[in-house]
């Protein structure tokens, strides 16, 4: 029984590499935001404006309930997930955990190509977002590093970068499958 669960700062490249590492381990993959959309018929952003923060942390911590107990699945959470209510515990104690790391710099570069998709980030000049995410990641990192494997993502830019950064998660998760 194989259950991934990936985290880390929007943007760092979760949905894509679990994408293709779980075709590589031969397991379901799950996008916890998208299961979360399916569930309740509503975008994240509506069930932000519907429910606040709050609430849809309520609705996201008891949907990472319900997957935590799938087998042979591979989970891509969103960056937020980990640092609210005992979810990195619960993800720690139900499985793997990965840690998708990536520097300020790298994350600000790849997140200003794709802000008008984000509104958390939408309106942010590039030294806001900078401002934004070095912020964020200070106040985020004490949960992310409880992960189980923490992986420097430097190289998401080609089709060869993400294979190669998916061959080697694949190796340091091997010890736990």
């Amino acid at each position: 029984m194989i259950r991934v669960f990936l985290v880390g700062y929007m943007g760092v490249g979760k949905t894509t590499i679990g994408k293709l590492l779980s075709a590589e381990l031969g397991v379901e993959f799950i996008d916890l935001d998208r299961y979360i959309e399916n569930r309740y018929r509503k975008s994240i952003s509506q069930l932000f404006e519907l429910k606040g923060e709050d609430g849809f942390r309520k609705i996201e911590r008891e949907m990472l309930r319900e997957i935590a107990t799938f087998q042979n699945v591979l989970i891509s959470t969103g960056g937020g997930t980990p640092c609210f209510f005992d979810n990195m515990d619960l993800m720690n104690k139900h499985g793997i955990t990965v840690y998708v790391k990536a520097s300020v710099e790298e994350l600000t570069a790849r997140l200003l190509a794709s802000k008008n998709a984000r509104p958390l980030i939408r309106d942010k000049s590039h030294k806001e977002l900078k401002e934004f995410i070095t912020q964020h990641l200070a106040e985020r990192s004490g949960y992310y590093s409880k992960a189980k494997v923490i992986y420097e993502n430097k190289r998401l830019i080609s089709f060869a970068h993400v294979n190669e950064s998916v061959a080697d998660i694949k190796k340091m998760i091997q010890p736990y499958i």
